[in-house]
């Protein structure tokens, strides 16, 4: 605990709690991929290649480049995205709050992609991690919001109804 503001937790998980994300089940589920999170003039790097970039790992939060924006087309809407589990918070052993991430190593063993490339996820129902790292598929009502942890600053949300391995 302790590595969010507990304004920012408590609207986030005020949200799961309300069963906003209950209605996963009832409506359209929108199918996002990373690339869809940045604004369309955007033209950084894809995620598997930011790791390769050098880097000094000692402050590396320091080191989030600065997001181009965010979009706000699918705020409100229940979408399905996969990712990698950067643990923040947790309930007995399973994860409650997690930063989602589009490749391994993001904002623990390289510098954190910019926020427009970060979601910050929470859940009601503990989820079993495997670990660092394991690859997931979330499906939830997403939205914009703006997070600070220690790790990095985040640009999106995700209250999750759903959250399985990932499958390729």
């Amino acid at each position: 605990m302790g590595l969010i503001r507990p304004d920012r937790r408590a609207v986030l998980l005020g949200l799961a709690a309300t069963g906003l994300a209950g209605r996963a089940s009832a409506e359209e589920v929108t199918d996002l991929d990373w690339r869809d999170l940045l604004p369309a003039d955007d033209r950084s790097l894809p995620g598997n290649l930011a790791g390769l970039l050098p880097h000094d790992e000692s402050d590396l939060a320091a080191q989030q480049p600065m997001s181009t924006g965010m979009r706000t087309d699918w705020n409100g809407q229940i979408v399905r995205l996969s990712g990698f589990i950067v643990p923040i918070d947790y309930k007995g052993t399973g994860v409650t709050a997690f930063i989602l991430v589009p490749y391994v190593g993001a904002c623990v063993h390289v510098p954190p992609p910019p926020a427009n490339q970060l979601v910050f996820v929470t859940t009601g129902t503990p989820y079993d991690s495997a670990g660092l790292f394991e690859a997931v598929t979330v499906t939830g009502m997403f939205g914009t919001a703006s997070t600070s942890t220690q790790l990095a600053e985040i640009g999106y949300a995700l209250s999750a109804e759903d959250i399985r391995p990932y499958r390729a």
